[in-house]
């Protein structure tokens, strides 16, 4: 009998049809045992003998992956595929899938939720409410505003759509722009110091590589207009820590609207002290509707690649 590793606590959290689809294909279902993301250490040991794995943000390097003797498909439960060795799986013929745009609207609903929020001090608002503190706190309005959208893929475009009820203004930076979809929702391509200058919201949706990595660091946020706001839904790696601590400390922006980080819960606990800051636990496509369409793409791409 063949066996699958699943390792996102969510999968089939709400229903059990893709569970049941596996079973019925002959599968044995083994999931995740520590309730958490997996180590590099506990990756090597739950996948020595797996057929197949559904994988989160869990570490697949070479490392692990040389553990996994008989391993015939990854199923990425999601899109990102930075936490897998790509290039290890080509060289030894092992599929990597996609849960393509599954998750995209609830990310970008969630992207769409931290702007409203940082802007208006949601948060803030309550938690002084709860201790009884009925006091006015003043905040900035994000209709008519300037949007920068950093990305724009599936989500990238969803946050669009929605900033277009919101009669934004919409700056967009990709090294390979959609100038079909920028014409139809009157979104403008610059380059991206001119987007960091310009906009009044800032939004990433980009993957972690190289390229990428602490693309906002000092001189990005040297940039922003001290009542810009800036949310990162994408991948931690794209922030320098440091930086937006230092940033949001001393009040050189708005705020921040962060659901990823460099590693999570943050190494840098200072983050989690500000009042600028509203934080998730990579929590943006942990929607009902998101869960579901992932659990059961992410097995269909089992079954459509499995040798």
């Amino acid at each position: 009998m063949p066996k699958v590793l699943i390792t996102p606590r969510s999968f089939g959290k709400y229903s059990e049809e893709a569970s049941r689809i596996l079973t019925a294909h002959g599968f044995e279902v083994v999931t995740n045992p520590y309730g958490r993301i997996m180590t590099e250490e506990e990756m090597k040991k739950e996948i020595v003998d797996v057929d197949a794995v559904i994988v989160g943000v869990d570490p697949l390097n070479a490392d692990v992956l040389a553990e996994a003797k008989r391993l015939k498909v990854i199923s990425k439960y999601g899109v990102g595929t930075d936490n897998i060795d790509v290039d290890y799986c080509k060289v030894n013929n092992i599929p990597v899938t996609i849960t393509r745009n599954a998750n995209a609207d609830s990310v970008a609903d969630f992207t769409f939720a931290l702007m409203l929020a940082i802007a208006r001090r949601i948060v803030e608002i309550d938690q002084s409410c709860r201790v009884m503190d009925w006091s006015k706190k003043t905040s900035i309005g994000i209709y008519g505003k300037t949007l920068g959208v950093i990305g724009t893929g599936a989500i990238g475009k969803g946050v669009i759509k929605r900033a277009h009820g919101f009669d934004m203004d919409i700056l967009a930076y990709d090294v390979c722009p959609d100038n079909e979809f920028a014409k139809k929702y009157k979104v403008t391509y610059v380059e991206l110091e001119h987007l960091v200058n310009e906009s009044d919201f800032i939004t990433l949706h980009l993957p972690a590589t190289p390229e990428t990595t602490n693309l906002f660091s000092e001189k990005e946020f040297s940039m922003m207009k001290e009542t810009a706001v800036l949310v990162n839904t994408a991948r931690g790696e794209l922030i320098d820590e440091d930086a937006l601590y230092n940033v949001l400390r001393d009040k050189k922006i708005w705020g921040a609207g962060i659901d990823v980080f460099k590693k999570e819960p943050p190494e840098k606990k200072e983050l989690l002290e500000l009042d600028n800051m509203i934080i998730g636990s990579h929590a943006a496509a942990s929607s009902v509707d998101a869960v579901n369409k992932m659990s059961l793409m992410a097995v269909e791409n089992i079954l459509a690649n499995f040798k």
